[in-house]
């Protein structure tokens, strides 16, 4: 008889205790979020009385604010311990939520939504910090399995939301609100628990022959022009988000024969896939020779699955579903693929002495998207079946930039997750 027992599932967990705390913080967060984001509009609508065009100026103007917590957030991670700063995050998110309910003025409505979005998005990146210090080698794992969890804490969010919206009224809208505020107190307490993952060590990324002697001054991401072209493309990648969540839905209602409550099943599809897949494929990107290798497949989804969306208009129902669901679940494994390299790659490139200020810059490639992706989403719609092959071409070419890009930053020896200093010199 074998003796060998596979390891309790605490053990199979990157990051000990801190990490598995982390990520309880994380599956309330989103919990929090998917209970506040599905009603958001609604609440600004039903309770505070504004119109739809004030409303979309809101949530506008709050996306172009928190573009610039990303960065801000990396780069406070640089100069204070990590942990107070992830707290001082969530009481922000938490105070700037309870700050809704104190005003119906518009104006002020606006500046305390744009003032919330700062430290929204700097979580990502300090949570993203937090794993990689943490998890150390098995990051690539770590983070899969925190994509995991967050998407059930959204799912669950957003069956919540849902139970309470059905009653439509005030107190149920304001009860959303002071849940997710409640949700970012809790998790404040857990984070107190944490302890302060290890700094990491300057040598993190290649010294180019270009780069001046090394000095005690760290190095700057905004100057750092090959950095700057791989977030680039990295923001091009995140449109995965619209085309799901924004680009799809609006197709399947002014460009195709499928029924409309299709939409939000390719949704729960979307979420499903990512749940049973995003930890088994995680093994793919486990180095940074293997990250940089699944641009090649990315490019192949990437076509696949944009040729499947543009085929959806092209016939009656029966078509219209399959290439939809076709598309969604292509899409859906491009994510994932996107996903594993870009948190790989993205630390790999981070210098040691600055990987706040780096993973906060590259933290724009997804909040700009996030602003931008939807109003790019709703020209493309409107395109009709030719603009999607082009849009697949856009990424299929980007995924051929990054490629070259990383492996010209990234020299043979250094593609590993070794933290040691490696000099084209």
């Amino acid at each position: 008889m074998n003796d060998t027992t596979r390891p309790p599932l605490k053990d199979r967990i990157p990051g000990g205790e801190d990490g598995r705390r982390m990520l309880v913080i994380g599956f309330i967060d989103k919990c929090g979020t998917g209970l506040w984001s599905t009603a958001m509009a609604l609440y600004f609508t039903y309770v505070t009385g504004l119109g739809l065009g004030q409303v979309g100026l809101l949530i506008a103007v709050s996306g172009a604010a928190g573009i610039a917590g990303a960065p801000l957030g990396g780069l406070l991670a640089d100069r204070f311990p990590l942990v107070r700063v992830i707290i001082g995050t969530q009481l922000l998110r938490a105070a700037a939520l309870l700050a809704l309910l104190t005003t119906d003025d518009y104006p002020l409505l606006v500046l305390i939504s744009a003032v919330g979005a700062l430290p929204d998005r700097a979580t990502n990146v300090l949570t993203k910090l937090y794993a990689a210090r943490v998890a150390g080698p098995d990051r690539v794992r770590y983070q899969a399995i925190n994509r995991t969890t967050s998407n059930i804490g959204w799912t669950l969010g957003g069956l919540g939301a849902a139970a309470a919206l059905a009653v439509g009224s005030t107190t149920a809208y304001q009860l959303l609100l002071v849940g997710d505020a409640l949700s970012y107190l809790v998790m404040a307490v857990l984070t107190l628990r944490c302890a302060e993952p290890p700094a990491p060590t300057p040598s993190r990324v290649v010294a180019a022959s270009t780069d001046a002697s090394p000095t005690t001054k760290p190095a700057s991401p905004w100057r750092d022009r090959g950095f700057l072209a791989f977030t680039a493309g990295d923001g091009v990648f995140f449109l995965h988000d619209s085309i799901l969540q924004v680009a799809l839905p609006l197709w399947i209602v002014h460009a195709t024969d499928a029924p409309v409550g299709l939409a939000p099943l390719l949704l729960v599809l979307n979420s499903v896939l990512v749940v049973v897949f995003q930890v088994p494929l995680s093994r793919f990107g486990a180095t940074t020779r293997a990250a940089r290798g699944l641009y090649t497949p990315l490019a192949a989804l990437f076509a696949i699955g944009t040729l499947a969306v543009a085929a959806s208009a092209l016939g009656g129902p029966p078509l219209a579903v399959a290439a939809l669901v076709t598309a969604t679940v292509v899409l859906t494994f491009a994510e994932m693929i996107h996903t594993i390299a870009s948190w790989e790659i993205s630390v790999a490139l981070a210098p040691g002495d600055a990987q706040g200020a780096y993973l906060g810059v590259h933290g724009l490639a997804q909040s700009t998207q996030r602003f931008a992706g939807p109003l790019l989403m709703t020209g493309l719609v409107a395109t009709g079946p030719l603009g999607w092959p082009f849009l697949g071409a856009a990424l299929v070419a980007t995924c051929a930039a990054q490629h070259r890009l990383v492996g010209r930053r990234l020299p043979e020896s250094s593609l590993s997750v070794l933290k040691v200093t490696v000099s084209e010199h």
